[in-house]
């Protein structure tokens, strides 16, 4: 297997990386990978990762929700049990990054549609893009929804969208910076581009640690913090407008990270974590498990 070696950070090209930690694959492979530290823009990254073409089998599981829509097990149910007022969410951050009622719609990585089709029924025209065959098919049965492949990316007409939405995302994109380099191609002037991403600095990933879930590993090749994110947005000339907490992520990351850490499903301990980091996250947007970033070209 192929592996991706960093000399230098893949954020912001500095040499000033070193290993802040090592965590397990508890989804798939049960292997362990290093996370490094970038002493300049605090990015961090995964070291040794599989390439393009070999990373698809760390994303075969039935536990990966984002493809299969399971909802075997309690956390994968209380996942679903507020999915709907996560998607009202959405779909209000993208009204008023856009000041648009209906638009066009473009969203990178839909897994299993369901954004998509939550749109799609406020009118709005919808595009998704999505690598993984399973979560295609899934859309199509689910939802009715035809998602395209994501190597269609590079062949969308330029100015076609008044929004561009990836939810949890960004940190899976090995073509990260060309990427976001041609998002800027396919919004319309004036439109609006929301990323949502894992944020490292939050008050679960502290207590964590190493057991944190959205580390992800290898299936996450970037783990943000809020300056890094702002850093590399700055990089390919995008504004960052306004931060949004994701108010539901610490709950749901903080029983995951319990089930790793303990190897129980700790429903009391990672309720009472996943509420501090809510607690913490609604007074410093910084400090919650997950950001969504509203910006502009």
């Amino acid at each position: 297997m192929s592996l991706i070696y960093y000399n230098n950070c893949p954020l912001c090209g500095s040499s000033e990386i070193y290993k802040a930690l090592s965590a397990k694959d508890y989804t798939v492979s049960k292997e362990t990978f290093d996370i490094f530290h970038c002493g300049d823009c605090s990015g961090r990254f995964t070291q040794n990762v599989p390439g393009p073409d070999q990373i698809g089998r760390y994303y075969q599981s039935q536990e990966y929700i984002s493809h299969s829509e399971t909802k075997e097990g309690l956390i994968n149910r209380l996942y679903h049990s507020v999915r709907k007022i996560t998607l009202r969410s959405k779909q209000n951050w993208v009204r008023h990054a856009t000041g648009l009622k209906q638009g066009a719609l473009l969203d990178i990585g839909s897994g299993t549609g369901a954004f998509l089709h939550y749109m799609q029924l406020g009118g709005w025209t919808v595009t998704g893009l999505e690598p993984d065959d399973v979560a295609r098919s899934n859309a199509k049965a689910l939802y009715n929804v035809e998602a395209l492949p994501i190597e269609q990316l590079y062949t969308l007409p330029a100015q076609q969208y008044d929004a561009v939405t990836m939810w949890h995302v960004l940190e899976h994109v090995h073509e990260l910076h060309r990427y976001l380099d041609h998002i800027r191609t396919l919004l319309k002037p004036g439109g609006s581009l929301l990323i949502a991403v894992p944020n490292y600095t939050s008050a679960d990933a502290d207590h964590y640690k190493e057991y944190w879930a959205a580390y992800d590993v290898p299936r996450h090749l970037y783990h943000f913090s809020p300056g890094a994110m702002e850093q590399l947005l700055t990089q390919h000339q995008i504004t960052l407008v306004k931060k949004y907490p994701m108010v539901f992520d610490g709950f749901y990351v903080s029983l995951l990270s319990e089930k790793y850490k303990t190897g129980k499903n700790g429903l009391v301990a990672g309720f009472f974590y996943g509420f501090r980091s809510w607690r913490k996250g609604l007074k410093q947007v910084d400090r919650c498990s997950s950001i969504v970033y509203e910006c502009k070209l």
